[in-house]
Formats: C-alpha cells, structure tokens, sequence
C-alpha cells in the first residue's frame, strides 16, 4: 500500500522543503533542550532590542498584502516586516 502524502497547503516554497524534510525523517531530536531553550531565550531578547528607525516607501498594494499576511499570522505587520528583515 502507498503511503499518502499530506497536502501542503499554503505553503511557499521553503515551508514545503522543511515539511517534506520533517517527513523523510531527516530532523533530530534536540538533546540539551533546557541549553538550546536558554540560547533561544537569548537571541529572542537581542531580536528585540530596537536600536534604529527607519522609513521606507511602498506601494500601496504591497502594504496591504503585508498586512493581510501579518493579520493571518496574528503579528502586528510592523513586527512581520521586522522579523523578514531580521
């Protein structure tokens, strides 16, 4: 018998790569997690410390496809631009 492949739905390109990596069983478990934890805390806490402003210039429609992004994410599109940046 064939085993199914689960649907990728919406996701892009990269998404599908890590989901049908996860699949094949390429992934491993992480052996320190309360270290890999601490590691993640602190790269959080650097990600959010803000030191500049800037401005920039889009078109509208590019913002508004930003936000309808940033609202299916459940992120402020502030916080969405910064994280694709980062």
């Amino acid at each position: 018998m064939m085993k199914s492949k689960k649907p990728n739905f919406n996701l892009d390109k990269e998404e599908r790569a890590l989901s049908d990596s996860f699949d094949r069983g390429e992934w491993q478990k992480v052996k320190n997690t309360k270290k890999e934890a601490a590691k993640a805390k602190l790269a959080a806490k650097n990600y959010m410390f803000k030191k500049e402003r800037i401005n920039i210039r889009i078109s509208e429609n590019d913002l508004e496809v930003i936000k309808q992004k940033a609202a299916f994410e459940g992120l402020p599109y502030q916080t969405l631009i910064a994280s694709v940046l980062h």
